[in-house]
C-alpha cells in the first residue's frame, strides 16, 4: 500500500493533511482530507468513452454528509440519511461551478466527483474544504483537467479577514464569502455581507486567492508524488476543418446581421435558426444525418463569435442596448389579495411575481442537518416552470439550480428584516418569464413585496447581473450590466451583486475564462453599483416606503417577556391551562425559553382575541399583592370558608369569619357557593407556606355600632407544673 500524505500549514496553528492511497482505490482518484476532527473523503471516477451524440460536459458532483460524523441518528422512520438536504446541495453546487470550466472543452466523457463528510468536530466548517478534496481526487488520477482548484471561506470578524473560521468565528463576522479558484485565475465568488463597500469585498477575494495558491503548489506536489502527470488519451468529437471553414463562411455574415439588429428574444432566436436550417437544405439527407451534430456545434460557434464581435466592434449588444443600460422596468405592488403581500417586478423580459405569507411560530421551517440545528423564521423559496422560457415539457419538483437561486435571494434580504420581528417570514417567487437574472429579479420583487406585506424592512434591496466579453487574456473586453439568457451563455462571466443604497448584502460569481484581472473585477463592481441604484431608484419611485400597516386578513401577533419560572404555571398540568385560554379566546399560544426569560407569542385573527389571551396570561405571571382587590370565582366550599381563584392558577381561602361582618355558622348562609364570582381583597401571605389570606367584609361597609367579638381568653400556664 503506497500511502502518500502532503500538508497545508494555514498558518495559525492549524493544518490540513490530504492522504491518498488508503481508502477507497478502485476510484479513478481518492483522498482523505483532514484539518482537526473534521474528515471528507473525495472520490472521482470518469467513463473510458463519451456517450453518443453527448456534445457537453456530464459532470455531477454529489457532496454527502453522514449523521455518525458527529455522533448523531438521522430523523424519520428510517433512521437513515434521505435526500440531500438544501445545504449539501448547495455545497455541491459551489464545487460544481468551479471543476466545470476547467475540463477540456472537448472532454465529454460522464464524470462523477463525491464528497462525504465521515468525521466533524462541530467547530471546522467542512464545505470550506470540499472544493480542496475534489480537486485534489482529481489530481491523483489521470483524468484529464486543467487545473489544479480550491475552494476557502474568507470573513471579517472584527475588522481582520479570517480564512476558513471555525462556526464560533463565522457568527461575529459582517462578511461571509467562498471563493474558488485555480493558481492564477478567481473562477468563482459566492456570499454574503453587512453593506460592505466594493473594494473591501476585493480585499477578500485577494486574501482568499493567496491562500487558495498554497493549496493548488501542494496538490501540484501531490500529482508528482502519485506519478499522475501525464492524463488519459480521448477522442470524444469528430471534427471537420473543411466543414467547420464551411459553416462559418456560410453562416457568419448572415448570423452577425442578426446580432445587432436588436430584435427581442423569440424573434432572434427564430432568425438564429432559419440561418442554420437554410444551411441544412443544402445537403441530402443521408450526408446530413451524418454531419448534422457537427454542423450544429460549429455553428453555436459562429452565434458566439457575431455576438462577441457585435459588442467588442460595435458596442452592439443582442437587444440593441448599450454596455451599461439596463432594461425598462415596470413594477407593480398588491396584485393578487389572497397572499398578505405581493409584487410583479419585470425588466426587459424577466418577470418575477414573488408573494409574503406571515405566520406564527408555529410555521417555522425546522433545520435538522449534520452540524446545523435550529429554526428558520425567514424563507425564501424560488420558482422557476417551464413555461417561463416558453418550454413544452413537464415540471418536476425543486431542481438544484432553483435551491441556488433561491438561496441567493435569501441571503440578498435576510439581513434587511427587523431584529426580533414576531412574524415568520416566507417568500415565494414564481419567475413567469426569463430572459437573464431572474434571481435578481426575485429581490427586487422580494423587497416590494415585503415592503407591501406592512414588514417594516431597514432599507430596500435590488440585484443586477453583470456579464464580461473578453479577449486576448483580458487586454480588450466589455463589461455588461443586465445581461441576457444569452450574453450568459456565450459570455465569459454571470456576476451577481445585491445591496442598498449603501453597500452589497450578497453576490455570486461564476467566471467562464482564463485571465480575469483584478482590474476588471472593480470595473464590473463599480458598473454594478450604476445599475443597482438605478433599479434602487425604480423600486422606491413604486413603494417609497413600507406600508404603515399589515392587511386586515394578516394574522396579529403580540409577544411578552416573563420569568422562565412562569412558563409552567402557563402551561400547566398537561399543558391544561395553556389549551383552556386558546380554547377559550381562540387565539394560538407558544412559549419558548431563550437565555434564561420566557418568551410568550399570541397570535390571533383580530385583536379582541390577542387581548382575551393576554390578559389571561398576565394575569398567571403577575404576583399578588397583599392590600390588592380581585375579581374571583369560587372553585370550592368546605366549612370553615371557600376556597377563591382570584387569579389564573392562584387560589386562597376565604374563612367563613371574613364573608361578612355577621357571624355566619355555615357559607351557605351566605349564599355563595361553588362557581359564584366573587370580589375579594388579599389580606396576608404566609410567609412560610405561601398561603394566601382573602377576605370579603374589608370590602363590605362595617355596619353602625359594629363590635369585634372579644376571644375568650386562655389560662395562663403554670410551668411549675408537673405533668
Amino acid at each position: 500500500m503506497n500511502v502518500i500524505n502532503k500538508t497545508i500549514d494555514l498558518g495559525d496553528g492549524r493544518t490540513i493533511t490530504i492522504e491518498t492511497g488508503k481508502l477507497a482505490k478502485q476510484a479513478d482518484g481518492s483522498v482523505t482530507v483532514r484539518m482537526g476532527n473534521t474528515v471528507l473523503l473525495a472520490t472521482v471516477c470518469a467513463a473510458k468513452d463519451a456517450n453518443p451524440g453527448v456534445d457537453f460536459m456530464p459532470l455531477q458532483v454529489d457532496y454527502k454528509e453522514k449523521f455518525s460524523a458527529f455522533g448523531r441518528f438521522p430523523g424519520g422512520f428510517t433512521r437513515r440519511e434521505g435526500k440531500a438536504s438544501d445545504y449539501e446541495i448547495l455545497t455541491s453546487r459551489l464545487v460544481d461551478r468551479v471543476l466545470r470550466p476547467l475540463f477540456p472543452d472537448d472532454y465529454h466523457a460522464e464524470v462523477f466527483v463525491n464528497i462525504i463528510l465521515f468525521s466533524a468536530d462541530g467547530e471546522d466548517m467542512p464545505d470550506a474544504l470540499a472544493g480542496l478534496a475534489a480537486s485534489a481526487a482529481i489530481a491523483v488520477s489521470d483524468i484529464p483537467f486543467n487545473g489544479p482548484i480550491s475552494e476557502v471561506r474568507v470573513a471579517r470578524i472584527n475588522g481582520q479577514y479570517v480564512v476558513n473560521p471555525t462556526y464560533s468565528q463565522l457568527e461575529k463576522a459582517d462578511m461571509d464569502i467562498m471563493v474558488g479558484a485555480t493558481a492564477d485565475n478567481i473562477m468563482m465568488v459566492e456570499g454574503e455581507m453587512n453593506e460592505v463597500q466594493e473594494y473591501e469585498m476585493l480585499e477578500a477575494i485577494k486574501v482568499a486567492h493567496e491562500a487558495i495558491k498554497d493549496h493548488c503548489r501542494i496538490q501540484l506536489e501531490l500529482t508528482d508524488a502519485c506519478g499522475k502527470t501525464v492524463k488519459r488519451e480521448y477522442c470524444h468529437e469528430e471534427n471537420d476543418e473543411y466543414l467547420r471553414k464551411t459553416v462559418y463562411d456560410k453562416c457568419y455574415d448572415k448570423a452577425y446581421q442578426v446580432a445587432i439588429s436588436g430584435t427581442d428574444k423569440h424573434a432572434r432566436g427564430k432568425a438564429f435558426k432559419a440561418i442554420i436550417a437554410g444551411f441544412k437544405t443544402a445537403y441530402p439527407e443521408e450526408e446530413l444525418e451524418a454531419k448534422e451534430a457537427m454542423i450544429d456545434r460549429y455553428y453555436h460557434d459562429v452565434e458566439k463569435e457575431a455576438m462577441r464581435r457585435a459588442i467588442l466592434d460595435e458596442g452592439k449588444r443582442l437587444d440593441g442596448r448599450k454596455t451599461t443600460e439596463i432594461r425598462p422596468i415596470w413594477i407593480e405592488t398588491d396584485y393578487i389579495p389572497g397572499p398578505h403581500g405581493s409584487a410583479v417586478f419585470t425588466r426587459g423580459e424577466t418577470q418575477s411575481l414573488t408573494t409574503v405569507t406571515l405566520g406564527t411560530k408555529n410555521d417555522e421551517k425546522i433545520i435538522d442537518d449534520v452540524l446545523v440545528h435550529g429554526k428558520e423564521r425567514f424563507m425564501l423559496h424560488y420558482n422557476f416552470p417551464p413555461f417561463s422560457t416558453g418550454e413544452a415539457r413537464p415540471q418536476r419538483g425543486v431542481g438544484r439550480r432553483e435551491i441556488g437561486h433561491g438561496n441567493l435571494a435569501h441571503r440578498a434580504l435576510k439581513g434587511m428584516i427587523p431584529e426580533n420581528y414576531p412574524y415568520v417570514i416566507r417568500v415565494i417567487s414564481d419567475i413567469l418569464e426569463s430572459n437573464g437574472s431572474s434571481s435578481m429579479a426575485t429581490v427586487c420583487a422580494g423587497t416590494l413585496s415585503l415592503m407591501d406585506a406592512g414588514v417594516q424592512i431597514k432599507k430596500p434591496v435590488s440585484g443586477i447581473a453583470m456579464g464580461l466579453i473578453s479577449e486576448n487574456k483580458g487586454t480588450n473586453y466589455a463589461v455588461l450590466s443586465d445581461i441576457l439568457g444569452d450574453e450568459d451563455h456565450l459570455g465569459d462571466m454571470d456576476f451577481k451583486v445585491t445591496g442598498t443604497k449603501d453597500g452589497i448584502t450578497a453576490t455570486q460569481m461564476d467566471i467562464k475564462v482564463d485571465g480575469l484581472s483584478y482590474e476588471i473585477l472593480e470595473k464590473a463592481l463599480a458598473q454594478a453599483k450604476d445599475g443597482r441604484l438605478h433599479i434602487l431608484d425604480k423600486i422606491t419611485e413604486a413603494m417609497p416606503e413600507p406600508r404603515p400597516d399589515l392587511k386586515p386578513h394578516a394574522p396579529r401577533i403580540e409577544t411578552i417577556t416573563i420569568g422562565k419560572e412562569f412558563i409552567g404555571a402557563i402551561i400547566g398540568p398537561g399543558g391544561k391551562i395553556i389549551q383552556g385560554i386558546q380554547e377559550k379566546t381562540g387565539a394560538t399560544i407558544s412559549i419558548e425559553e431563550i437565555d434564561g426569560v420566557g418568551i410568550v407569542e399570541v397570535s390571533g385573527t383580530n385583536k379582541d382575541t390577542i387581548d382575551a389571551a393576554m390578559r389571561a396570561i398576565k394575569g398567571i405571571v403577575a404576583v399578588p399583592e397583599v392590600g390588592e382587590v380581585y375579581e374571583g370565582k369560587i372553585s370550592s366550599v368546605m366549612p370553615y370558608g371557600a376556597f377563591v381563584e382570584f387569579m389564573p392558577g392562584k387560589d386562597g381561602l376565604l374563612h367563613i369569619s371574613e364573608i361578612d361582618w355577621k357571624r355566619l355558622e355555615t357559607v351557605e348562609e351566605s349564599g355563595l357557593k361553588e362557581g359564584d364570582p366573587v370580589t375579594v381583597k388579599l389580606v396576608d401571605i404566609d410567609p412560610k407556606t405561601g398561603k394566601f389570606k382573602l377576605s370579603r367584609k374589608a370590602l363590605l361597609p362595617k355596619p353602625e355600632g359594629y363590635q369585634e367579638p372579644q376571644r375568650p381568653q386562655r389560662p395562663q400556664r403554670d410551668n411549675n407544673r408537673r405533668p
